[in-house]
């Protein structure tokens, strides 16, 4: 492009910058919410799901009281869904998509005939790896992700098919297929950007999807029980979180002007993507190796409050005066998903050497709400989110980062899924027979007793 051409274009990029600035003061004069967030971290309600519910405050006098923060799928706390599974020594993911899709826990017969749909719809098209993931990788892989699941609607001769029979059986194979195009993306994306080896795995139908992943990424096929453990409870913790994210709400807009499900799953890919929701937790790891390198004693508290009292005043790191990881539009007192995590990866830590740095970790989640509370007003508790740790978690399972978001995708397009369900049932115009509608099981009960 020529100087004249670069110009103009930064002359009328400055010109239109000006033009579409709004007053702040006229959200508050005409009560507009930028986004869906009060400043107090309230939601705006924009909808209704029974699929997930993010409770984190009471009301009380007319005033809102902040509580532990409590996440429910369909119901069913996800402490209690944890819990079980890993009680019994089994994967929860398939079981979890099952609970979002479908409504209720799955018993030990729906459970087995459940995961074997989900493997027998782990294999892509014939030469989809070939003439699409292989061609012109893209250095993003939530780009190459979106790309593949567009084309994957020239493969689906039922693609425009609305009813929810149709969109169920797509959902199915959009869970069994992301781990695929996310982790064949990147191995096109290592050969082609980073010279490395070619190297695709095809996925074994006796293993859960987390286990798949590790056994299709890593060369020689190698996981440890723990790790695998990890991975699919991170899977859990993600897939869902309620309408009012930014992704989910990206489904349900899109889903309900009619479209199908490939469009609607690329846009909240889009969504996704950003730096504000999918990717903060690469933005954690950054931090904390900045961190690393700038702070002697990880174990000193003078010495790392020190530092984080840099990053929040704008002198360190990328100078945005965040800290990534702590605080959450929603929850104040507590992320659950944070605190059912840390106990397994400070287990995870400790097999892998870490413990030190899992202790810095700690340390930084103890004392970042302090010195962000010294210097901005708090309209709200805040305390460490789950993207805290999954990217520490990742690295340790030595997950590439161009994989972090995209683990994020895989874990939520159950969610996705699920919502798109919820707004073409709930669509009067789409003809459907009538159902009776029954409230989901509130109780987690253990497998055998379903």
């Amino acid at each position: 492009m020529d100087n004249n051409l670069n110009g103009l274009i930064t002359k009328w990029s400055n010109q239109s910058c000006r033009a579409n600035k709004v007053n702040k003061e006229l959200y508050a004069r005409y009560e507009v919410k930028r986004g869906l967030r009060d400043i107090d971290g309230k939601g705006v309600l924009a909808g209704l799901t029974r699929i997930g519910e993010v409770h984190s405050y009471i009301i009380s006098d007319g005033k809102s009281i902040p509580v532990p923060g409590r996440l429910s799928y369909r119901g069913v706390n996800v402490e209690d869904l944890v819990n079980g599974f890993l009680k019994d020594e089994r994967f929860g993911f398939e079981e979890t998509c099952f609970l979002l899709l479908v409504g209720h826990l799955p018993d030990a017969i729906e459970l087995r005939d459940f995961r074997g749909l989900i493997a027998n719809n782990y294999d892509l098209p014939d030469d989809f790896v070939r003439d699409i993931i292989m061609k012109a990788p893209s250095k993003d892989l939530m780009n190459t992700i979106a790309r593949s699941v567009l084309t994957l609607f020239c493969f689906d001769d039922q693609a425009d098919d609305l009813s929810e029979r149709n969109v169920f059986r797509q959902s199915i194979q959009l869970i069994a297929h992301f781990p695929l195009l996310a982790i064949y993306g990147y191995q096109a994306y290592a050969h082609y950007h980073e010279k490395k080896s070619f190297v695709i795995h095809s996925p074994r139908k006796d293993l859960s999807i987390a286990e798949n992943i590790l056994f299709m990424l890593r060369h020689d096929n190698q996981h440890t029980d723990l790790e695998a453990k990890l991975l699919d409870l991170a899977l859990v913790l993600h897939a869902e979180h309620g309408g009012g994210n930014n992704s989910t709400f990206t489904t349900h807009v899109v889903s309900s002007a009619y479209t199908d499900i490939y469009s609607v799953v690329a846009a909240a890919m889009g969504s996704l993507k950003g730096l504000r929701h999918g990717g903060a937790n690469i933005k954690v790891v950054e931090m904390f190796e900045e961190i690393k390198a700038n702070v002697d004693d990880w174990q000193d508290p003078d010495e790392v409050s020190n530092y984080v009292e840099k990053l929040v005043t704008k002198q360190a790191y990328d100078r945005t005066g965040l800290v990534y990881g702590i605080g959450h539009a929603v929850y104040s007192i507590s992320d659950p998903r944070a605190i059912i995590f840390k106990s397994y990866v400070r287990e995870l830590a400790k097999e892998k050497g870490l413990d030190k740095e899992f202790e810095l970790y700690n340390l930084v989640e103890k004392l970042a709400p302090e010195v962000i509370g010294k210097h901005r007003k708090i309209y709200k508790g805040i305390s460490a989110n789950v993207d805290f740790y999954s990217g520490f978690v990742y690295r340790m399972l030595d997950i590439p980062q161009q994989l972090f978001t995209p683990l994020f995708a895989i874990a939520r397009i159950s969610g996705w899924c699920a919502h798109i369900l919820e707004e073409l049932a709930n669509d009067g115009k789409i003809i459907r027979p009538a159902y009776n509608c029954v409230e989901p099981k509130r109780i987690y009960l253990p497998l055998e007793k379903r």
